[in-house]
């Protein structure tokens, strides 16, 4: 199994900012179907504990 290369990004690129509007809806829905993950970043985004690790996972 080949490993994958490390990426440092040293600048943010968009691939097509005219998706943003679409996007900022999703997180806006996202916010209020949501209400866990919403209390997760109200107790813990000050601190963001987790900064630089690389997690995936679903909430459902």
């Amino acid at each position: 199994m080949a490993s994958a290369a490390k990426i440092e990004f040293d600048d943010y690129i968009v691939r097509d900012i005219s998706q943003a509007d679409y996007g900022r809806m999703e997180i806006e829905i996202a916010e209020t179907e949501m209400p866990g993950l919403m209390a997760l970043r109200a107790e813990y985004g000050a601190s963001q504990p987790l900064k630089g690790a690389r997690i995936t996972g679903s909430l459902h």
